[in-house]
């Protein structure tokens, strides 16, 4: 198998396929981020004089037609090479000559893969920021579109007061706006170049952190050579925190839809060909996709503590049990935009129910409110309370069924509006525009 280590020595087959696993399979999604790294630590080598600027020319002809062959599809990583650096290397070697072997100058494995990770999470965290987007306008969209519908709200899943789908798709998209920030958290400690820190101890060769930082559009370095290994992991853990907030509000959102469909709640419906049957109960419309979407969600909230495991008392330095967290990260990323696509496709079609609250089982959603009326004209609260709860109990409550909520965050007063400007606030601090002008500028 073709190493970058390799010396003399043959490693055990049972070894050797134990500890690759099934890192060719997840290398094969950096690929292109593998080319860039080099394009930018060759660009720097040639800087400092530890590459000519003919091969330097060479290099990175060849590595930009690398580049353009992943992006068309037409890459893979052999079964007899071990990752995707190799692979990269082997292709210069081939094609270019002598050329090719001097890339890896000034640079190890271990902050190849670093930067190669940290492009890769950059670009996935900025797919998952604009699915989020795209559902947060669905939400506002429904928020305002039903504002004025009622619907009855629960505590203890027993009927509490009135609410509104104008509240719950607008409380929705305030609670995207949350996970935003720690999206945003987990994308700028992403977005910090690892490249020059070698096997996490730096390097003899005067190389020029600032300008590879540059190249790539990170927004900074991880400047201490031991903490951008020791980087490794935590910056996995801070991602799968941001990935299981988000995958939290989906799941709960998720199970809503699954009770407001039931019969019992009726509260909203789905064209059919959105729905699944029963193969024995002619009657059934399934939630099929919210169901799913629940259990998934479910399952990325796990995350945090699956990344924990995995890096819980390593000391610093790189350790080769780094590599299975690709396997965690990398489905999580398909799975949560899978889900953020579901959700605002399948609210796209939803039919919101109007007179709900005529039910008579909802009269006592405004117990509140008549509580409220009487205190206005001058009954003291308790009192108020007392009488309204009295009522009910001898089954003579005929409240007056009008809703006069003003305040922020309110039936009355959504504060869409400002949740929709605190939401645009924090995605004006990805600064995308920066980092896809580097790149652009990089591979041109």
């Amino acid at each position: 198998m073709s190493k970058l280590w390799q010396k003399t020595t043959n490693v055990n087959e049972l070894v050797e396929n134990f500890t690759v696993g099934r890192d060719r399979e997840f290398d094969s999604q950096m690929a292109a981020f593998d080319v860039l790294g080099s394009l930018a630590h060759t660009t720097m080598l040639q800087s400092i004089g530890l590459m000519d600027t003919a091969d330097l020319e060479l290099v990175q002809t060849e590595l930009k037609q690398i580049y353009k062959d992943i992006q068309a599809g037409n890459f893979t990583i052999e079964d007899n090479v071990e990752d995707v650096h190799s692979q990269v290397e082997l292709l210069l070697t081939q094609r270019i000559g002598d050329a090719g072997k001097k890339i890896h100058s000034g640079r190890s494995r271990n902050d190849q893969v670093l930067v190669d990770l940290k492009l890769f999470f950059r670009s996935e965290l900025q797919q998952v920021v604009n699915e989020t987007e795209s559902l947060f306008s669905s939400l506002v969209s429904l928020s305002e579109k039903h504002r004025d519908v009622l619907l009855p709200g629960y505590t203890h899943l027993q009927v509490a007061m009135p609410s509104s789908f104008g509240l719950w798709f607008g409380a929705y998209a305030e609670s995207l706006t949350d996970d935003l920030e720690i999206v945003l958290a987990a994308y700028r400690i992403t977005n910090k170049n690892p490249l020059g820190s070698a096997a996490g101890y730096g390097s003899s060769f005067p190389l020029n952190r600032t300008l590879t930082t540059q190249l790539l559009g990170f927004e900074s370095l991880n400047y201490n050579v031991v903490y951008a290994q020791m980087g490794r992991g935590k910056t996995e853990r801070i991602i799968a925190q941001a990935i299981s907030s988000l995958a939290a509000t989906l799941a709960k959102m998720a199970m809503d839809q699954c009770l407001y469909l039931s019969q019992n709640f009726a509260f909203v419906s789905y064209p059919e060909n959105l729905t699944t049957g029963s193969s024995i109960m002619p009657h059934k419309k399934n939630p099929d996709v919210w169901e799913i979407m629940r259990g998934k969600c479910n399952r990325l909230q796990a995350l945090p503590n699956d990344v924990a495991m995995m890096t819980t008392n390593l000391p610093s330095g790189y350790h080769r049990e780094l590599q299975l967290l690709k396997e965690l990260l990398f489905p999580a990323f398909t799975e949560l935009r899978n889900c953020l696509h579901m959700a605002k496709f399948m609210l796209q079609h939803i039919e919101v129910k109007a007179d709900i609250l005529n039910d008579p089982k909802y009269a006592y959603l405004f117990s509140v409110e008549e509580v409220n009326r009487m205190v206005l004209n001058g009954t003291p609260f308790r009192d108020a309370y007392k009488q309204v709860g009295l009522a009910i109990e001898q089954g003579d409550f005929n409240p007056e069924k009008t809703v006069r909520h003003t305040h922020e965050g309110s039936i009355g007063n959504l504060g869409n509006e400002q949740i929709t400007a605190a939401f645009d606030a924090l995605l004006g601090k990805f600064q995308f525009n920066k980092t896809e002008a580097a790149i652009s500028k990089l591979v041109s």
